[in-house]
């Protein structure tokens, strides 16, 4: 994979359903909602300073939500971050680059 570019969308795997678990209180708290349903679906990988997960995950209710998580270098020790998300998508909706 080229650093910098998004990967194509590929099928969640369990590091990706552990990378949004671990995120899922960050969102909860941002939304001030609990989400009994947190099951994702499909995700694309980009290469930066560390690496962005875009997750495309089921909420439930036939509703998904976006997720953009950072993922720092190793060395640096630090929690993964819930950099943005997109909330009202559909499971149809492409998961894009934002």
């Amino acid at each position: 994979m080229m650093c910098g570019a998004p990967s194509a969308v590929q099928p969640a795997t369990a590091e990706t359903q552990d990378i949004a678990d671990q995120v899922k209180p960050q969102l909860e708290e941002k939304e001030n909602q609990k989400f009994p349903v947190f099951k994702a679906m499909s995700y694309k990988s980009q290469v930066v300073a560390g690496t962005n997960y875009f997750i495309k995950v089921d909420v439930g209710e036939e509703k998904c939500i976006h997720l953009r998580v950072f993922k720092s270098l190793p060395h640096e020790n630090k929690p993964l971050a819930l950099s943005a998300y997109q909330t009202n998508k559909a499971k149809h909706d492409e998961l894009a680059y934002f």
